[in-house]
């Protein structure tokens, strides 16, 4: 008999969103301010209230048999990073202030690929022949925990992308700590030698 498991945990951005109109990270992703098309996107003078909801989401996915289940320890392609437009939102006084929050969205997408990229390498070093279709819990938990507090931190920090050059400094370091995650992009396979 063919178990059916479905696992979708931890969704970012807590909105119902599309799975037709999604963007899955990659290397040469370029946000533009026209994806954003939540409802509440606006550029206009008369707004009160700054405001950037990233529209991006972490999300751990398999259906696969028991058998499958216990013989499976790539699970690379069952973790997404995604950026949905409905769900993206920015809200700005004028143009220039809503490039900064476009920015500070685009480092929120990298973060997130970071930590799904972290994620699925917790996956792949603690799956076990034995382990249970929870395993994943305590470690997607911990590295969504991990990232959300270091997003919190950066959006305070650069005041809301207004500090230009800090942003900037922050998105480096997620483009390069990217990097040393290869082996754990979605399409790729980890090296079999657990140690690497």
């Amino acid at each position: 008999m063919r178990s059916l498991i479905v696992l979708l945990c931890c969704i970012i951005n807590s909105n119902l969103y599309s799975q037709e109109d999604r963007r899955e990270w990659s290397p040469n992703h370029q946000l533009k301010i026209e994806d954003f098309k939540g409802t509440d996107t606006a550029i206009d003078p008369s707004v009160t209230s700054v405001m950037v909801q990233s529209g991006v989401v972490l999300e751990f996915a398999f259906e696969m048999s028991q058998i499958q289940f216990v013989f499976t320890k790539n699970f690379n392609d069952k973790v997404s990073c995604a950026f949905l437009p409905d769900t993206a939102v920015i809200k700005a006084k004028d143009s220039v202030q809503a490039e900064r929050l476009l920015a500070l969205a685009a480092f929120d997408f990298d973060l997130s690929e970071l930590y799904a990229r972290k994620i699925r390498e917790e996956l792949f070093r603690n799956k076990k022949a034995f382990s249970n279709t929870g395993f994943f819990q305590p470690f997607f938990d911990k590295m969504v925990a991990e990232r959300n507090k270091i997003s919190a931190r950066v959006y305070t920090a650069t005041n809301f992308g207004e500090k230009v050059d800090l942003l900037a400094e922050e998105h480096a370091a997620v483009k390069k700590e990217i990097d040393t995650y290869a082996h754990f992009c979605k399409e790729c396979k980890p090296p079999r030698n657990r140690g690497n």
